[in-house]
């Protein structure tokens, strides 16, 4: 009963080592192919339970999922002589997992055919096209194009391109500082010569405003001597008629202001004679005892 035992757990034992190298799992994200001394044996694109002869059978998975491609970044140059530094990536499918395997056999062989093409198209298209239209007018359509070139190398490897894109198209970094340099100068040039044209308009107004000025004062002094020159002649007018009336009453006005004037506070000498025709009011008040007779 004992070696019974023993030899049934051999048997469980063997079978379930034949059962672990006989079965395998392909899982939804993946493709398989089954290999018998290296030749093709069977292509696997369900997932599920799958088996195969153990130790003369082996396995090779391939993603079924969008693999990405990055490439190094390369100098190009343009169809107007411009030099340009391009990065790029692309996406892929493994479409044809057997031509995948005899051609590039993984993922890693996969990186290097493509990657060398996918330069080489860079090269081929963008070298046909402007600065211009690789940054901004035709961008879209160059990377379908270069898809395109890409795609139809690429099946041969069993593998589909989805889609090319560009990570940066730039000038050379010495170039970059060129340009920065130049478009520095010119905005100081600007600069400049913006500065000098209000200087310029500055000196316009200024001179305008002088002018403006000198002309508004010129007039302000003529209306000013028209105006005092109207107005002595109407006041000599009013005295005038005024002495008409009464002459006495005039010439007491007069000498008053004359006393007003002459005698000021602030040290004021006069050398007059007392019987002065001056002082012909200070002893009479009708000014009639001063005068000569």
């Amino acid at each position: 009963m004992r070696t019974l035992s023993a030899f049934s757990l051999i048997v469980l034992g063997l079978a379930a080592a034949l059962a672990y190298f006989s079965f395998f799992i392909v899982d939804q994200t993946q493709q398989a192919l089954v290999l018998e001394f290296g030749k093709t044996k069977k292509v696997i694109k369900d997932p599920g339970l799958k088996w195969k002869i153990p130790f003369v059978q082996t396995v090779e998975f391939f993603d079924k999922r969008m693999l990405d491609l990055d490439t190094s970044p390369q100098e190009v140059i343009a169809s107007d002589e411009k030099r340009l530094v391009v990065d790029s990536f692309a996406r892929y499918k493994i479409v044809d997992p057997l031509l995948f395997f005899q051609t590039v056999r993984n993922e890693r062989g996969a990186r290097l055919r493509l990657g060398s093409i996918l330069d080489s198209s860079l090269r081929r298209v963008l070298g046909t096209a402007t600065l211009q239209d690789v940054v901004r007018d035709k961008r879209t359509s160059l990377m379908s194009l270069i898809s395109k070139f890409v795609n139809a190398e690429a099946k041969s490897f069993g593998v589909e391109i989805i889609d090319v894109r560009l990570k940066r198209a730039d000038l050379p970094e010495e170039n970059s500082q060129a340009i920065y340099k130049r478009m520095q100068t010119e905005r100081q040039r600007e600069a400049a010569s913006f500065r000098a044209r209000g200087q310029e308009e500055a000196l316009r107004i200024r001179a305008t405003a002088a002018r403006q000025v000198t002309i508004l004062k010129a007039e302000a002094t003529r209306d000013a001597q028209k105006i005092r020159g109207d107005g002595d002649a109407k006041r000599n007018e009013i005295f005038a008629k005024a002495y008409g009336k009464d002459p006495d009453f005039f010439a007491f006005y007069r000498s008053m202001q004359a006393y007003e004037e002459g005698l000021q506070s602030e040290g004021t000498r006069l050398v007059i004679s007392p019987d002065s025709d001056f002082f012909r009011y200070f002893n009479n008040p009708i000014g009639t005892a001063n005068r000569k007779k």
